[in-house]
């Protein structure tokens, strides 16, 4: 496997100094954008078919082992602030579960049962989409995760830094992320796993837009959970809903902190009742209801 392999480009990094080494680091992740564009047909696809899944009332699961699952729960957590989603919509899973979020648990990534059983508990049906994550593209647990969604009949999607790879072997999409050799030999948080972060961002950013929950490329469903938000929300409505600031904080009031609703209200003059019915009427795309 390229991801345990030993890098020729830094076999001497113990004996640089701290500069020589960092830049040595720098250089080799400078590679990874280009091993994700070489893999940007099969994100698309992947990003086509969740966002159909979670059109007919299906979820999005991460699923994976070590700093894979961890990355997976970090997308998942993002998407209710950033695009008002219920926790639910998208979820990540952990291999060992909530305490190896926080501590290394390395002997359960080799369970091929207990991956099957944790999308199993969590009611997973043919609704579903699995995103498997894996940097070597054949652990045991997301395995067995990918087998048993393509049995229940889940989209199943699998994320693998080394091709070709068993993983991208047992999902209907195979994205292939090729970023060759760690820094330090097998160290794959480092490279592998930036990649991997990057393809997350891409297919949960995808599917976003693709549920009308951007405008333009502004964060239209965003919950106003501090005052940080809140002034972002304002923001927003002022731009979109052609109106000042305080205006745009008057009508984010009545719309009870709801951004697409406060702008239908700007943009039509209806009151806040008929500008969710409007929008539930454009299934939710703020486009469609303003332009």
């Amino acid at each position: 496997m390229l991801t345990e392999s030993q890098n020729p480009k830094t076999a001497d990094i113990d004996q640089l100094d701290t500069l020589a080494m960092l830049t040595a680091i720098n250089l080799e992740d400078q590679s990874v954008p280009n091993a994700v564009g070489a893999a940007l047909p099969a994100i698309a696809q992947a990003v086509d078919a969740v966002a159909a899944c979670l059109r007919s009332g299906g979820r999005l699961f991460y699923i994976g082992a070590g700093t894979s699952g961890r990355l997976g729960i970090l997308d998942a957590s993002e998407c209710p602030p950033t695009y008002g989603t219920p926790p639910e919509l998208v979820q990540g899973i952990i291999a060992g579960g909530e305490h190896a979020i926080f501590d290394a648990v390395e002997f359960v990534e080799d369970d091929e049962v207990a991956g099957a059983n944790d999308l199993a508990a969590r009611g997973l049906t043919a609704h579903d989409a699995v995103v498997g994550i894996a940097a070597s593209g054949r652990t045991p647990y997301v395995l067995g995760a990918l087998r048993y969604a393509r049995e229940t009949g889940a989209v199943t999607v699998g994320v693998s830094n080394n091709a070709p790879a068993p993983v991208l072997d047992a999902a209907d999409i195979a994205v292939a992320v090729v970023t060759g050799p760690e820094a330090i030999a097998g160290s794959t948080r480092m490279k592998a796993g930036t990649a991997q972060k990057l393809v997350l961002n891409m297919i949960s950013t995808g599917v976003m837009i693709k549920l009308g929950k951007v405008y333009g490329n502004l964060m239209v469903d965003v919950q106003v959970r501090n005052d940080k938000l809140l002034q972002r929300a304002r923001r927003i409505v002022a731009q979109v809903g052609h109106v000042d600031d305080a205006r745009a904080a008057e009508l984010l009031e009545l719309a009870q902190n709801d951004v697409k609703t406060a702008i239908v209200m700007a943009r039509t003059g209806a009151n806040a009742t008929e500008a969710r019915a409007r929008l539930d009427e454009a299934d939710g795309f703020l486009r469609k209801v303003i332009d």
